[in-house]
């Protein structure tokens, strides 16, 4: 019989957040709170000691890795004293061998980074016995700005997401096919942070030439190289104070990593030519259509940097998986392009509904400019589409429902189950067996379940 934590207690659970980075205690805090919970923090666990000799919570969330005493040796202590509370575990993919050898020593569970929530108030709510959830157990809605398309689930997932982590200031990894919409994502992070005084800076790491990079990045003196005229500022110190957005992080080379690295870890960097440390106060915010894991395994992008840059990610789903989006996206674009309200005929939008977009919502805006270009009147037909989209309607002697898609997406899901079940419900294992990252993998799974499917490993 499992004991419960909350027996003989009232009120709002009490959780104590540890964690040696100040934007992971920041989310973690903000996110625990906003369910309904108390929740105090802790930099170290020599404080999680104390805080615990002073008065004892309902649970502590604790990362691994932290300076001085870690995360598995505050928890053999607090076992001494305190041999029935709950100590939830946040562990980076290379900490998961320790974390279930710590959960011999007591631990009620652990959780991989970067965090899902949903796993997170789930193994929350079993740890404190099932008994407290929150008054507020759903976030409110931010509003959406204009121009943002959230019509369907998918994309509404993805909008609460970031209004869970927005005010955080932490670091936050997108990702999602080219095109998908990443960018809007770094957009809501930085509009939605109160605390964002500064400017939202982007940098896309693939269209600058490797040698230059740094030099954009962390800015150079006078004399540094050849052409260096005169001291420039990088885009890092541009965005002290707001968020610098790092699209197409995964095509970085491994020297300018390096000095990545160490803004993540304390803010510090140097201008090429220079001695003089400065420092940022600038969150970070990465965008890759690859899977950095693969990129990890084979060396071609550092583990640390990647567990700095993830600790959250949010999945951004391709198009063809957002029908509801698309007819109101390709509205938008034509009102933008136009100045008017241009119609599109219902033919017109069943080719936009049945075609695939390999290149998601910049192909979907592609394809609406030629349209309002080809257009001469107020009404967008089949014809004025690329050809590509006018064939993906059916022609009179073909079934309307776009079946070749149906099947196309019953062996994705049975490769993905199968795959599931062949790693023993681990996800980590599962993702990097598929080429996917984990967050992707977590979504279909969810997508799975919500159309009566049974997932294995929960």
């Amino acid at each position: 019989m499992t004991l419960n934590p909350r027996a003989g207690r009232t009120g709002p659970a009490y959780i104590l957040v540890v964690d040696d980075d100040a934007g992971n205690r920041r989310l973690l805090e903000s996110f625990l709170s906003s369910h309904g919970f108390r929740v105090a923090t802790a930099a170290s666990g020599r404080e999680v000691l104390e805080a615990v000799a002073a008065g004892a919570p309902d649970m502590i969330v604790s990362d691994v890795r932290m300076p001085g005493m870690t995360g598995l040796e505050m928890l053999r202590e607090l076992r001494q004293a305190h041999p029935t509370l709950p100590v939830l575990l946040v562990t980076a993919y290379a900490d998961i061998r320790g974390a279930v050898e710590a959960m011999r020593d007591g631990a009620a569970n652990y959780l991989e980074k970067p965090i899902d929530f949903e796993e997170l108030m789930a193994s929350v709510t079993e740890a404190l016995g099932g008994a407290v959830r929150a008054e507020g157990d759903a976030l409110p809605d931010l509003p959406i700005p204009p121009g943002v398309v959230a019509v369907s689930p998918q994309m509404r997932d993805v909008i609460r997401q970031v209004a869970i982590v927005a005010d955080s200031g932490t670091r936050v990894l997108v990702t999602g096919e080219s095109g998908a919409g990443k960018e809007v994502v770094a957009d809501l992070l930085h509009g939605w942070n109160s605390a964002a005084k500064g400017p939202l800076v982007k940098v896309n790491c693939a269209a600058i030439p490797d040698n230059l990079l740094e030099s954009e990045l962390f800015g150079h003196t006078r004399g540094a190289f050849t052409g260096a005229t005169q001291d420039r500022a990088g885009r890092f110190e541009e965005a002290d104070g707001g968020t610098i957005f790092l699209d197409e992080i995964g095509e970085m080379s491994q020297a300018v990593q390096a000095k990545l690295l160490r803004v993540t870890q304390n803010g510090g960097y140097q201008r090429i030519g220079s001695n003089e440390t400065r420092t940022t106060s600038a969150r970070i915010v990465a965008a890759t259509n690859k899977n950095l894991d693969t990129e990890v395994a084979r060396g071609a992008f550092r583990e640390d940097l990647f567990y700095r840059i993830n600790v959250v990610e949010v999945f951004v789903p391709p198009l063809r998986e957002r029908l509801p989006d698309i007819v109101p996206l390709a509205n938008r674009f034509a009102t933008e392009l136009t100045g008017g309200k241009p119609r599109f005929s219902a033919s017109a939008i069943t080719c936009l509904e049945l075609y695939g977009w390999p290149g998601n919502v910049r192909e979907l805006r592609n394809a609406i400019e030629r349209a309002t270009l080809m257009a001469r009147g107020d009404i967008i037909l089949p014809e004025h589409l690329p050809p590509r989209v006018q064939q993906a309607a059916p022609t009179t002697a073909e079934a309307p429902s776009p079946t070749s898609g149906r099947r196309m997406a019953e062996v994705e899901r049975a490769v993905i189950l199968q795959a599931l079940r062949e790693h023993q419900g681990n996800r980590t294992e599962t993702a990097r067996a598929l080429g996917i990252s984990r967050r992707a993998l977590l979504y279909k799974l969810r997508r799975f379940q919500d159309e009566g499917f049974d997932i294995e490993g929960e």
